[in-house]
């Protein structure tokens, strides 16, 4: 019985489309359109959406300075957003006053102990010569002593009692000059180490002020543009950083981005992932300025799945998308549609998806002929949404009826 009503469904139907025309009411009662069978390339894509990212860029961060007290900064000049800069220019400077009044004080310092220590040397200098030369005095004594200590066979007892003891007493002047000496060496180097460890501390404090109040000016490390960052806080939510704002150290201040090669960065759904190829062409379309169109191709596909901040059963893929050319309006964390090519096919004969109809195994169109509209059996390529190819079975320019499930054909 189903094989006797589907021809005079048909039929019935095609006579209505021949009477009637385009979007006009078949024997069903249902209205029907009509298409024409187009040659044309067909490009079968997939839209996502993702953020404009530049490929280099450059943060810059609070500086982490060395010493007590210096866990947060005063930002004294800050670039403004969107501003471009060159390699080396100030995009960034904090309160260096101290740190530059530090770096003085302790080359005063440092100036002052080593003065100290060239008149220290100096005047030990001439202590050790005083020494030496009493002690040179204190041997020459003894040495005389013991000369005259030679006369003694020759003087009474008594002088030579006494010249024994004035060798006893050079002698014992002697080592206790010496013993002294040793012990005035030792009290002049530790009185001079004492000095140098100063001075040397005091050159280090300085250095690391210096080094502090360098920090403190950063620079551009690359030519771009400036993109300011965000901080939160107590009841402003998150807001711009501005000047005279006081930072944390480590807090990023700031973006350095490269304009001169931008990418997006969006996610793939797992259905349409299999399709996409790293090379693939792709549209670039920016939702803040819609006439910004741009042509890219896929970079890089990410190699697992993460889930959507919709659903833990549904996974989509990070995928790198770079775009070609420059822009003013190409600028990082705009929102960007893009269209990513996932077939072609050159050339091909083309028919809104509508027209095609199925029964069991069969595909098929109902299409013009001779006045009057029939089945005709088609292979399929490939297909989208919307369209599909045939890749047999219709010529280009051929009339076929749409809807053809909804008028109830091919039952």
């Amino acid at each position: 019985m189903l094989a006797k009503l589907r021809p005079l469904a048909v039929a019935a139907a095609a006579a209505a489309i021949a009477c009637t025309g385009a979007g006009r009411p078949t024997a069903t009662g249902n209205p029907v359109a009509t298409a024409t069978a187009e040659r044309r390339d067909f490009v079968r894509s997939v839209r996502v959406h993702g953020t404009v990212q530049a490929v280099r860029s450059a943060v810059v961060s609070v500086p982490r300075l060395a010493g007590p007290g210096l866990t947060s900064l005063l930002i004294t000049e800050l670039a403004a957003s969107g501003r471009p800069v060159r390699q080396g220019e100030v995009v960034v400077e904090f309160d260096r006053q101290a740190q530059v009044q530090t770096a003085l004080d302790r080359r005063a310092d440092y100036r002052d102990l080593e003065e100290q220590i060239r008149q220290r040397q100096a005047t030990q200098a001439a202590t050790r010569a005083s020494d030496e030369r009493a002690l040179k005095e204190a041997e020459h004594a003894v040495e005389h002593a013991r000369l005259e200590m030679l006369k003694n066979d020759l003087l009474p007892a008594i002088q030579g009692e006494k010249n024994q003891l004035a060798l006893e007493s050079a002698s014992a002047r002697l080592a206790k000059l010496r013993e002294t000496f040793d012990l005035k060496r030792q009290a002049a180097a530790a009185e001079l180490h004492i000095l140098e460890i100063q001075r040397d501390r005091a050159l280090e404090a300085a250095r690391y002020a210096e080094a502090n109040a360098e920090k403190m000016l950063i620079t551009a490390p690359l030519d771009g543009l400036v993109v300011v960052r965000t901080m939160f806080r107590s009841g402003g939510g998150m807001t711009e950083i501005q000047e005279g704002e006081e930072v944390r150290a480590g807090i990023p201040v700031l973006d350095v981005v490269d304009t001169t090669a931008m990418e997006v960065r969006a996610r793939v759904g797992q259905a349409d992932i299999g399709d996409v190829r790293v090379g693939s062409p792709v549209t670039v379309r920016l939702d803040a300025y819609p006439e910004g169109v741009f042509a890219g191709r896929v970079k890089q596909i990410g190699p697992m799945a993460v889930s959507s901040a919709f659903s833990e059963t549904v996974r989509a893929f990070a995928v790198t998308i770079s775009i070609d050319g420059t822009s003013p309006t190409l600028t990082p964390d705009l929102s960007a549609a893009v269209d990513m090519e996932l077939a072609r096919a050159a050339g091909a004969v083309v028919v809104p998806r509508d027209a095609i109809g199925r029964h069991g195994d069969r595909t098929f169109v109902v299409a013009g002929q001779g006045g009057r509209f029939v089945e005709r059996d088609v292979t399929l390529g490939e297909t989208s949404d919307h369209e599909a190819v045939v890749t047999s079975g219709l010529d280009p320019g051929t009339v076929v009826a749409r809807h053809v499930a909804a008028a109830g054909m091919g039952r």
